[in-house]
């Protein structure tokens, strides 16, 4: 769907609240079609990001797993080796 929100379970070190509210927003962003609703709209917007976040952080917070976390770093230097080779860029 939304190619800027990113999986935040089962990390070390967990998921931040700011992660997780940014991640709502992009949500929030794609289901609305709007990156800056409306005066009209704000409270309404603003009201679902913060339940989205909400109802992911009681999901991650709930979901178990026997797979070990994976490493911040790791996946994102795996993801920018991933870019490099679909934009034939050098990884950097």
């Amino acid at each position: 769907m939304c190619r800027n929100i990113r999986q935040l379970h089962n990390f070390e070190p967990p998921a931040t609240t700011s992660e997780v509210e940014a991640a709502a927003l992009q949500y929030v962003r794609k289901v609305s079609g709007s990156t800056k609703p409306s005066q009209a709209n704000q409270a309404a917007f603003d009201e679902a990001v913060r339940e989205v976040a909400a109802a992911t952080q009681r999901l991650l917070d709930a979901l178990v797993t026997s797979a070990p976390p994976k490493d911040r770093e790791v996946e994102a230097a795996k993801a920018r080796a991933r870019s490099a080779e679909r934009y034939g860029r050098a990884a950097g």
